[in-house]
């Protein structure tokens, strides 16, 4: 056997402890919002939505409306 075949052999996978102890500390980084920055992003995240469903729409009836004068 080779040098590398006898290191992958040797490496032993981390415990699941391990993984969930590192994951614990990860979600302990996470800065949340609180419920004013929650509530204007939400608001923002709507009205986005809103006028991008208003830009999609009219798009959509200016191309149908073209088609359909090109057509008749």
């Amino acid at each position: 056997m080779g040098d590398s075949a006898k290191a992958e052999k040797t490496k032993a996978k981390a415990p699941k402890k391990s993984w969930f102890d590192g994951l614990k500390s990860e979600f302990h980084k996470i800065i949340w919002p609180d419920k004013t920055e929650l509530g204007k992003e939400t608001l923002a995240v709507a009205v986005v939505s809103i006028l991008l469903g208003v830009l999609i729409a009219v798009v959509d009836f200016v191309v149908q409306y073209g088609i359909d004068f090109l057509v008749k």
